[in-house]
């Protein structure tokens, strides 16, 4: 894991096949620094996750990458062109799908797709072609010939993102594309970013209020807080990065015995207990559980359950920025004790 810190210090060699490569790229509004000296290298074929908590800069960042918002500083490459004072040559290379879907309702689907094929000056022909290859691409099927207004929500964001794809761009930007959806049409819809990744190779930049999101999709993550990124890695990585595996033991019996059977156990880290429970500190979780319960079994040590707990991006997420995300209300919180 690179911290912002450690990026400063020790800056990567620009990448010849970076799709993204963003340099102190800065954003302030009045008084208020929304986007703070941010670094970022994305390369191509990569799906890339920007976490944050709200108004961490995240919205702003995918703004100026698509050259909806100017930067107050720094420097920022999209698809080999910059986005200052490049900004047709950028718009006509990448795809994006916002936050808010702004569709007409009484288009039909069909009709969207079309005008937003002539817009970016496709021959007849050529917008054809890429409608039947997004029928499949994108699984919407039928409801392309009915109108817009008879769409669910999850109907809606397939319709936008095949809108961003008519064009056949190579980096698509999706800001927040499952928010408001329910379970299954965010399931859907995260296939069908997997499927563009695995069948175009195209570049996605995803940011995503949904922690489960990005460690489903994202072959790096980045966090920033207050404008600025705070750490990048795989999710492994983040989640390696701030503890071990626990796997909690329920025991009968004299819990010292346990802890002296589990000692030069493979993969075993550290022992606590008190009573009849043991906290164990694992490396890899999935491989030791299996020896802790032998060796317990071997010393005559009853076991009642074991329960493996592995580090998620949530807890990632709280160390690193002091915010937890809550699944009923969609809004980050600070915990009391993370204010003081």
């Amino acid at each position: 894991m690179q911290t912002t810190l450690q990026r400063q210090q020790n800056p990567s060699a620009e990448s010849a096949d970076a799709a993204i490569t963003v340099r102190g790229l800065t954003r302030t509004f009045g008084e208020v620094t929304a986007v703070d000296g941010l670094d970022l290298t994305i390369e191509r074929g990569e799906i890339y996750g920007l976490l944050g908590p709200n108004g961490a800069g995240k919205s702003t960042t995918v703004k100026m990458l698509c050259t909806l918002l100017a930067p107050t500083g720094g420097k920022a490459v999209v698809a080999g062109h910059d986005i200052a004072t490049q900004q047709q040559a950028v718009r006509l290379r990448i795809g994006v799908a916002l936050q808010d879907v702004a569709l007409d309702p009484k288009q039909t689907g069909l009709e969207l797709l079309r005008l937003q094929g002539q817009l970016y000056g496709l021959r007849r022909d050529e917008i054809e072609q890429r409608l039947a290859e997004l029928r499949t691409l994108v699984d919407i099927g039928d409801a392309l010939d009915r109108r817009i207004e008879t769409y669910s929500g999850g109907m809606r964001r397939r319709l936008d993102l095949a809108a961003a794809l008519v064009h056949n761009p190579e980096v698509l930007f999706l800001d927040e594309p499952t928010t408001g959806l329910d379970p299954l049409s965010r399931a859907s819809v995260w296939q069908e970013v997997q499927r563009l990744n695995d069948e175009l190779g195209m570049t996605i930049l995803l940011t995503t209020q949904y922690l489960e999101e990005a460690d489903e999709l994202a072959d790096r993550v980045g966090i920033v807080d207050n404008g600025r990124l705070v750490a990048e890695g795989t999710p492994t990585e983040l989640k390696r990065s701030i503890g071990t595996d626990v796997v909690f033991a329920r025991i009968e019996g004299d819990a010292a015995a346990a802890r002296a059977a589990l000692e030069g156990v493979y993969g075993v880290v550290g022992v606590e207990g008190r009573d009849h429970e043991l906290t164990i500190s694992v490396d890899d979780g999935s491989s030791a559980i299996g020896p802790i319960a032998i060796a317990l079994h071997n010393a005559s040590v009853r076991v009642r359950d074991l329960t493996l707990r592995t580090p998620t991006l949530d807890d990632v997420f709280l160390e690193l920025t002091g915010a937890h995300f809550d699944r009923e209300t969609g809004q980050y919180t600070v915990p009391e004790e993370a204010r003081s």
